[in-house]
């Protein structure tokens, strides 16, 4: 089964990833970035790092550090709590 999704639409692109722990999720996320990211060199294209935000979503209630570093050109992206996707907001609680 695949860790990642992702799934565009016109302007708004919006990637998913899951994984055992926080930490293993950071590092999917981190590859998976890097590949979109040369694809988007290879069309001629950037995507926005003000414009892009990370976000958690779990059931569980680990005591991990949930914290996430996630980078877009070389930029740490922000973490956010909810989001609006196609005029859909998400939050972080499932």
């Amino acid at each position: 089964m695949k860790r990642t999704k992702v799934v565009a639409f016109a302007d708004d692109l919006i990637m998913a990833t899951r994984g055992e722990s926080v930490r293993a999720v950071k590092n999917y996320v981190n590859v998976e970035l890097s590949k979109i990211n040369v694809w988007a060199k290879n069309k001629k294209t950037r995507f926005n790092n003000k414009n892009s935000k990370v976000m958690i979503v779990s059931r569980r209630k680990r005591k991990e550090n949930k914290n996430i570093k996630v980078y877009l050109n070389k930029k740490l992206l922000g973490e956010v709590t909810k989001m609006k996707y196609l005029g859909i907001i998400l939050d972080h609680k499932v």
